[in-house]
This record gives C-alpha cells, sequence and structure tokens, in this order.
C-alpha cells in the first residue's frame, strides 16, 4: 500500500517555509520560488547534505507529482517533509511571487 504523503495547498503554505524545488534545470530557471533550494529529483538521493533544514521541509515541483514522491521518500529517510499539492502551476495560478534566471519575467515551464 503507498505512504499517505502529507499535502499542503499553495494557499496554506507558510510564508517562512523552507522550500526544495525538484524540478529539472531547465524548469527551475524560468521561474521559481524566491529562496527555494533546487535539486532536481533525480539528483535528491545523492545530494542529502544539500537538502535544506526545514520541520517541516516543503517539496514542490511543477503541478505535485514529483514533489509527492520525494516527500515520501524523503519522510522515509528521516525527513519531515510535506508535499505542496498542485506545485508551482498552481503557484503561478495563484498570483503567488516567483523570481527567474533568464533575465525575463518569470513563469513556470
Amino acid at each position: 500500500m503507498p505512504q499517505q504523503v502529507p499535502t499542503v495547498s499553495v494557499s496554506d503554505l507558510p510564508d517562512d517555509a523552507v522550500v526544495l524545488d525538484v524540478r529539472e534545470d531547465d524548469e527551475w530557471v524560468h521561474g521559481h520560488i524566491e529562496g527555494a533550494t533546487h535539486i532536481p529529483m533525480g539528483e535528491v538521493p545523492a545530494r542529502l547534505d544539500d537538502v535544506p533544514e526545514g520541520d517541516p521541509l516543503y517539496v514542490t515541483c511543477r503541478s505535485g507529482g514529483r514533489s509527492a514522491r520525494v516527500a515520501a521518500w524523503l519522510n522515509q529517510n528521516g525527513f519531515d517533509a510535506v508535499n505542496v499539492g498542485g506545485g508551482m502551476g498552481e503557484w503561478e495560478a495563484a498570483g503567488r511571487p516567483m523570481v527567474s534566471e533568464t533575465g525575463e519575467p518569470p513563469f513556470v515551464r
């Protein structure tokens, strides 16, 4: 039976949340939450030392699928991780602030 993953909606994400963004590099550069840590999903197991400390740690991706899998894995490995339901797509739709690495206005890719 799959593990239940704690999930929070974008509207309920605390302002001081510690966020881990697990999208790919090409997604991250176009738009992300300022202050978030970026570690692509496939790199998380090898980069545990780079995972930020958060109690809980909020994990996001584009729509919530990858982040749910990463949050479940992190929880099985001693972290207190929560999935951000709807991910960055929901974040953008809610008009929440983002930054980009491209010099262009941020958007979710």
